[in-house]
């Protein structure tokens, strides 16, 4: 098979929101910078995003970034490194100003400042009471942000190319990242693109859990290619249940639901909350939120016929205010649960939502390896695909577009300024990369006899779902690790029956499959090594003592874990507990 050659100053593989920032950075520096991507940059996944983005502008409330800090740091369970955390909290207000002069559509105050919502664990003056901090366009901020920020990048010539599957990290002898090789889906052309900076701005993987919010594109494209690079990935046994997925169909109902006056009730019509976090109530922490809903569930408190639900109740607010700041939750109602929520609550279930792990970075956007955390050179991730890390063992609402802004930018900030140090020409391109990526292409065009991609991708997201979910279990887990490596050998061997190049969407899931593996391996062994309970990740073998808060183990698990592909070997290197200009915030229990 061949291929050709293509070189850019930069290379961004995917144009979510982190992708389209970092592309911002680059191309207004005047660096020649392509964007792969495999959907249009206004359908990337960031359009699913509905709430909003947190900064402490303190618009119709007094806040403060170091609140915002703390509430970071308290929803991470300590496991985020409060370096990345205090550069994410103290940006935020900058990167929202901007996004605003791009043209960001954001509600507004009466006054004209941008309106903010209430979120989960987000609150003032450490932690006394819930803070308007999520800065709004309606339910609907996602995609607002998206069409700003693509706005920006056609006013600044990056040059796109949609409906591209990237294929691997390009590496050579030195360990020193090259670019990309990738396919033009429309034609199955296979061109490496050369380049000085790569970026990785894929987004998550959430497609690895039979329910999921994610998007079908949702296929750890970033973290497969990573890892078959030799990169580790960190953490990726923290994976955030959203607390209100619409029951049988997973589609999101974001947490400005809540934050606008939402509550949630059991089948007797009980605000359950105030029994599991009496200070913030509904708007706990979200795994909080998630467990409590399970826990209802589980002691026959749901509600529907299978008492598999509870409902999200909004009748009480005035039907104007569900029109102008809900109005695409009531829509996401009626199509997907049949139900008017202005009228009657909504049924809803925790749903896979989002990874607190991914691809090593520091708070510069380049992504770092081993247990001292040296940069790989020429490569930079932001955004869900990355782990700076700034979510530690749980994200905090509304914390996901400000890391996609913030670190986006940083990156590219990052790339721009090590390519002004190295302004000579590309170095030769390394091919052993290039080979593997072809012998992996041939070995799809003549495998016969192997196993079937739709059936080999459906055994791992119920693998997944039964083994690693919103509680984890000694047993299940040990056996879940059995179950994936046994899924991991079938996918080794997928056959796809199309072996035409035009369209051919048959090879494109059979290549999101080899990237989900990884991350599916690197998620269940993760989970079975790390025997505590912190953040999302919840042991029923994990005691709450004194000394082991909530069954978090600070003596023996305050640390990040390292998953390499290379005989699924795990290592650890410790969290970042000093921030970069403030006092450490010290460990204590978690509590809402």
């Amino acid at each position: 098979m061949s291929y050709t050659v293509r070189k850019f100053d930069a290379v961004i593989v995917g144009a979510g929101g982190a992708g389209l920032r970092a592309a911002i950075q680059l191309s207004e520096a005047g660096f020649k910078t392509a964007v792969l991507t495999k959907v249009f940059p206004t359908r990337s996944h960031t359009v699913a995003a509905q709430g909003g983005v947190a900064a402490s502008l303190g618009n119709s409330e007094e806040d403060h970034w170091h609140w915002h800090m703390y509430d970071t740091v308290k929803g991470s369970d300590w496991l985020g490194d409060q370096d990345a955390i205090e550069f994410m909290c103290r940006k935020a207000n900058e990167v929202v100003v901007e996004l605003e002069h791009y043209g960001m559509p954001f509600d507004r105050l009466d006054n004209g400042k941008i309106y903010q919502r209430p979120f989960g664990g987000h609150m003032s003056n450490f932690g006394e009471k819930p803070v308007r901090r999520s800065c709004a366009a309606a339910d609907r901020t996602g995609h607002a942000m998206l069409h700003a920020m693509y706005q920006r990048n056609v006013k600044v010539n990056t040059q796109f190319f949609v409906e591209w599957q990237a294929l691997d990290l390009v590496r050579d002898a030195d360990g020193d990242v090259q670019g990309v090789t990738a396919m033009d889906m429309e034609t199955g052309e296979v061109v490496v693109f050369h380049a000085k900076a790569t970026i990785f701005a894929t987004g998550g993987a959430g497609r690895i859990y039979y329910s999921s919010t994610n998007a079908f594109i949702n296929t750890g494209d970033g973290l497969g290619m990573a890892a078959r690079a030799g990169i580790p990935l960190e953490d990726m046994e923290f994976w955030q249940f959203h607390p209100t997925g619409v029951a049988g169909a997973g589609v999101l109902i974001t947490e400005g639901v809540r934050g606008e006056g939402g509550i949630l009730r059991n089948s007797s019509g009980e605000r359950f909350m105030e029994r599991y976090a009496p200070n913030a109530k509904d708007l706990a922490s979200r795994d909080v939120v998630s467990r409590a809903m399970v826990t209802e569930i589980n002691e026959g408190r749901g509600c529907g016929p299978n008492k598999d639900f509870v409902l999200l109740d909004i009748t009480h607010l005035d039907p104007a205010t569900i029109m102008k700041r809900l109005p695409g939750i009531r829509e996401i109602g009626l199509q997907f649960a049949g139900v008017d929520c202005i009228k009657e609550p909504l049924p809803v279930v925790p749903t896979c939502h989002y990874q607190m792990g991914g691809i090593p970075t520091n708070y510069r956007g380049e992504v770092v390896i081993g247990t001292d955390s040296t940069p790989v050179k020429g490569f930079y991730a932001a955004g869900e695909c990355a782990c700076a890390s700034v979510h530690g063992a749980n994200r905090l609402g509304t914390n996901s577009l400000l890391d996609l802004l913030v670190f986006g930018k940083s990156a590219g900030e990052t790339a721009v300024e090590d390519l002004r140090k190295n302004p000579g020409a590309h170095k030769p391109l390394d091919t052993a990369s290039i080979d593997r990526t072809l012998a992996r292409l041939n070995r799809l065009n003549t495998q016969k006899g192997g196993s079937s991609v739709h059936e080999t991708r459906l055994a791992m997201q119920r693998t997944m779902q039964k083994h690693a979910g919103v509680f984890r279990f000694d047993t299940l887990l040990k056996e879940g690790v059995t179950e994936i490596l046994k899924v991991a050998d079938d996918v080794a061997r997928t056959e796809i029956k199309d072996k035409s190049n035009v369209f051919n969407t048959a090879r494109i899931e059979a290549l999101e499959l080899d990237n989900l593996i990884e991350v599916a391996k690197a998620t269940m062994i993760s989970a079975e090594a790390r025997k505590e309970s912190r953040g999302a990740h919840v042991r029923d073998d994990a005691l709450d003592t004194e000394e082991t808060p909530n069954g978090r183990d600070d003596k023996n698990w305050l640390k990040h874990t390292l998953w390499h592909r290379d005989r699924n070997r795990l290592e650890y290197k410790p969290v970042q507990m000093k921030p970069m200009s403030v006092d450490t915030i010290e460990l204590k229990k978690r509590a809402y």
